[in-house]
């Protein structure tokens, strides 16, 4: 009967998936000419443009129980654990560890436009309009854009691999977190500095010169998690603005972005982390980016269904020719999150 019920659901959710697209798309066909792009997510693409390999390895008891890959170095092995349940009480479990979608964050030059949500508007004023800058080394050419962070648990909302007391912080649908537009500090960098003041102590050329080796790292797939300021061959995380001087194409700006979004986020105590001892029986607070545990699928408009990368991967190895030009230019993409579980 569970099975029965379990599957029914499923099949009732992909029919939602494909009816709420359709709906959407006629409600939002007006804001395509504005420069807000519909880019069908809440739809069949939730289910075809996912890279469903990057689920892997998942492991039960600290063994590969399917399929390989890279996970982070501070990730949970040994096969038991303990933790206490809503009385107090110490219960036993067996971990389990998986890469799992948790997040959409979503760049847009428009303030307002959710491509996510198929092209909806917010009603934001239009003052603080972006820009993809060209890649001159100047302020006049700075690139800018807004971005809108989305909770995405997709596998609780499929009701696969995850069990609900292996959710780290609750969430169990699409959900907007957090809008740009709403945060003085993301168009301002002095604004910036200030709630993460931390910055003024790598921004000298050691510290910029030791991101020569997180780049490195990161090629190879393994992100220095202690060089929390870099972003490999993308650039200085620091400051957790929007604004970058001299664009280096769309990919690569909003790709260093998608890394201040999280280091921002982290700093504020929004986001936790989820790998190592520490996490097993809920997620903890960590004020500096854990850079390893994350990695990245784009979803829109070039979607990654075969692989993913991680922070400060060389966008010539992913990202070649993922944009298109005037109707794919804001970016969409899937954050994964390593997550370390006591399964009691």
């Amino acid at each position: 009967m569970n099975k029965f019920l379990s599957s029914s659901l499923k099949v009732s959710l992909f029919a939602l998936l494909c009816l709420g697209g359709s709906l959407v798309k006629a409600e939002s066909a007006d804001t395509e000419g504005s420069g807000c792009q519909n880019a069908e997510v809440i739809g069949p693409k939730m289910l075809t443009d996912i890279c469903w390999s990057c689920i892997f390895p998942l492991r039960v008891a600290g063994v590969d129980v399917s399929g390989s890959g890279r996970m982070p170095s501070g990730a949970v092995k040994s096969p038991l654990c303990l933790c206490e349940d809503n009385q107090g009480v110490s219960r036993p479990g067996v971990t389990t560890s998986m890469w799992e979608p948790a997040r959409v964050v979503e760049f847009q030059r428009v303030p307002g436009c959710s491509s996510v949500l198929n092209g909806t508007r917010f009603p934001f004023d239009i003052t603080n309009q972006g820009q993809h800058g060209e890649g001159e080394q100047d302020d006049s050419d700075a690139s800018f854009t807004h971005y809108h962070y989305y909770s995405f648990p997709l596998l609780q909302m499929l009701d696969m691999f995850v069990k609900q007391s292996c959710n780290p912080d609750g969430f169990t649908d699409l959900d907007i977190m957090y809008l740009s537009e709403l945060d003085p500090t993301w168009n301002n960098d002095q604004l910036a500095f200030f709630t993460s003041p931390e910055a003024s102590a790598v921004a000298n050329p050691v510290a910029t010169l030791a991101c020569t080796a997180d780049a490195v790292s990161s090629a190879l797939g393994r992100p220095i998690d202690r060089l929390f300021w870099c972003a490999g061959s993308w650039g200085n995380i620091y400051p957790l603005s929007g604004r970058q001087t001299g664009g280096k194409g769309t990919i690569r700006d909003t790709s260093l972005l998608s890394a201040r979004v999280l280091g921002s986020l982290h700093r504020r105590g929004l986001a936790y982390g989820t790998v190592g001892d520490q996490a097993m029986c809920g997620g903890n607070l960590m004020p500096t980016l854990p850079k390893s545990q994350y990695k990245f699928t784009m979803l829109h408009p070039v979607p990654e269904t075969e692989s993913a990368h991680v922070i400060g991967e060389s966008t010539l190895t992913w990202g070649f020719s993922r944009t298109i030009p005037a109707v794919g230019e804001d970016p969409i993409y899937v954050i994964w999150r390593w997550n370390d579980c006591c399964n009691t």
